[in-house]
């Protein structure tokens, strides 16, 4: 079978990888100011990220991943079937870990500094789950998606990554999104990767 050009889906995958990982390097950062007694620009910003990551990677990205890319793997080749299962196993962990991250959050805005290393603790644990399951995806899944898919698996995966990907009753939350990605990153500049 011969592999398909790069295509949309790719892009927008690849785009929306890198939009968390710059949202969770905001999030290290802003933890790291707060340790530091450093001016920050509020907590309001650091419940955006997670605002974020819940209603965007968590509710939409991920779901389209498990129902288009990794279901069509699996229709054509059961090689990846480990790698597969291990990562919607771990897209089912995501959102179980940001709620952590939230009541971290929540007990550090109770408590002060005290719970500072556990909101700490948490974040950095999900960011180094975080970049595996990116890494997983990026050098084992795509690579493999170039290889066994079809040009008619394409065409759906382009068409389901490239529509609009709103989760709320058909409001287009495109724009919704790439602002507050924007507000994030020019809220904690350093934080860009």
């Amino acid at each position: 079978m011969q592999a398909p050009q790069p295509r949309s889906a790719v892009q927008v995958i690849m785009r929306e990888h890198q939009q968390l990982s710059t949202v969770i390097a905001g999030m290290q950062r802003f933890v790291e100011l707060l340790g530091a007694d450093a001016k920050t620009p509020g907590l309001m910003v650091f419940r955006a990220m997670l605002y974020y990551i819940r209603e965007y990677p968590e509710r939409v990205h991920h779901p389209k991943e498990n129902q288009y890319l990794f279901a069509r793997l699996w229709h054509r080749t059961r090689e990846l079937d480990p790698v597969i299962a291990d990562l919607e196993a771990q897209h089912a962990q995501g959102e179980a870990r940001i709620r952590d991250i939230e009541h971290a959050l929540t007990r550090y805005e109770l408590a002060g500094k005290s719970a500072l290393p556990d909101l700490r603790g948490m974040l950095d644990e999900y960011a180094a789950f975080y970049s595996n399951h990116r890494r997983l995806e990026e050098e084992i899944i795509l690579p493999a998606a170039r290889q066994w898919l079809t040009a008619e698996d394409w065409i759906e995966l382009d068409d389901a990554f490239g529509a609009n990907r709103d989760p709320f009753e058909g409001a287009k939350l495109d724009e919704d999104f790439e602002r507050l990605f924007s507000l994030i990153v020019q809220t904690i500049p350093e934080a860009q990767a």
